[in-house]
């Protein structure tokens, strides 16, 4: 029998075994965790059920697998699966926690030891709309912010700020439109035109909100939502024109979507409440009590008044590429399966992570969302005024 000799690196490889520990007692080797201690430069995929996405200098750890159960030991936090002690993540490497799946447990400790380090944790449903947010309501500012918050809702500080919500979201779908169809204009100058026509149509209503008389939001709610309403339809028209021929979209659907354009938006949103939700906490202001969107039990409605002018440039702007670029969609059970959900939430992390100008800075977008939150509250305390944040196309 002829003798193989093997060349460079050639030699099959064999399969490495975790590392171990003999065990006296049972005679087996136990599995050793492993440490996750290294510089976020880029999305790791820990496992099939963890993900740490890089956010700044730390990073946001992702959790989808039934059956993990997250505790503290010393300053680090750990992941056990079944009686197995699997991860290990140094608490200074993160800087969210997000639970994205039933089954997952989480001691006390563990959360006392996040909220006192500041490093909020976020619960998910399978659509990626937000239902919980653990913070330390000692993170919060003063109870000035919500004393002012509540007096505006009858004076012309809400009705200001309802125009101004209004402004930055047609101005954002705008520019949004423009952004694509810089691109489109150069290869198809038909498909451009119909483009042309719901951005002409986004402007005018941008003129109508200026107009609109009346000082509290109670005299101009109807007007303002009537002329949002209608602009909106126009801006997923104009979607609908720039993804054509690359998925089905008939239109927008919020609750019970089962395209998957709708499914991608919807999952997005919810990554983008979440961070929307923490900044209006940090800021000191009362999350439930909005100015254009009406207080419902369990509404958010401030959190969706300053969602308004984020979604186009972080949502929109993310899921659209998304489809350009004819990444994998795929849904399992009426929602998008695990590796389009994992994929697509890398993307949005990282569209928060990116930076964009603004007030002639460049802030990564998570910052300016923060920024805002505190504009707000000190334009309703008087301070200064507050302006939409408008993302260059």
């Amino acid at each position: 029998m002829a003798e193989v000799i093997y060349i460079g690196d050639e030699r099959p490889l064999v399969p490495r075994e975790p590392p171990a520990q003999y065990d006296l007692f049972t005679g087996e080797a136990k599995p050793l965790p492993i440490l996750v201690d290294k510089d976020v430069e880029e999305d790791i995929r820990v496992s099939d059920e963890i993900t740490l996405v890089r956010s700044g200098d730390a990073a946001q750890i992702v959790l989808s697998g039934f059956g993990l159960f997250l505790s503290k030991k010393s300053d680090r936090l750990i992941v056990r699966k079944g009686k197995d002690l699997i991860y290990e993540f140094p608490f200074f490497r993160l800087s969210e926690v997000c639970i994205t799946s039933k089954g997952i447990t989480i001691s006390s400790d563990l959360i006392m030891e996040l909220c006192a380090r500041g490093i909020h944790i976020n619960f998910l449903q399978g659509n990626g709309r937000p239902f919980a947010k653990l913070t330390s309501p000692m993170l919060s500012a003063t109870i000035q912010a919500r004393r002012e918050q509540f007096r505006a809702l009858d004076d012309e500080r809400g009705g200001e700020f309802s125009r101004i919500v209004v402004k930055g979201k047609l101005r954002n779908q705008r520019n949004l439109l423009l952004y694509f169809g810089k691109y489109m204009k150069r290869s198809n100058l038909e498909r451009y035109s119909v483009l042309e026509e719901k951005i002409r149509l986004l402007e005018e209503s941008e003129n109508k909100v200026k107009g609109l008389k009346g000082k509290t939001v109670e005299q101009i709610r109807n007007e303002l939502l009537g002329l949002e309403g209608s602009s909106t339809r126009a801006y997923w028209e104009g979607v609908q024109e720039i993804i054509k021929g690359r998925v089905e979209f008939m239109g927008r659907v919020h609750r019970g979507a089962t395209d998957k354009v709708n499914a991608m938006l919807n999952y997005g949103y919810g990554i983008l409440y979440s961070h929307v939700w923490g900044a209006v906490v940090c800021a000191g202001l009362e999350p439930f009590a909005g100015f254009l969107h009406v207080d419902r039990p369990g509404k958010p409605s401030l959190v969706l008044d300053l969602v308004e002018e984020f979604r186009q440039p972080v949502v929109d702007r993310t899921v659209i590429s998304y489809i350009n670029l004819g990444e994998n969609m795929n849904m399992e059970g009426g929602l998008l399966d695990t590796d389009t959900r994992k994929n697509l939430s890398q993307k949005i992390i990282n569209r928060l992570e990116s930076r964009e100008t603004y007030q002639g800075k460049k802030y990564q977008i998570r910052s300016i969302i923060q920024i805002q939150a505190r504009n707000l509250a000190a334009f309703l305390c008087e301070v200064r005024a507050y302006r939409p944040f408008s993302f260059k196309w």
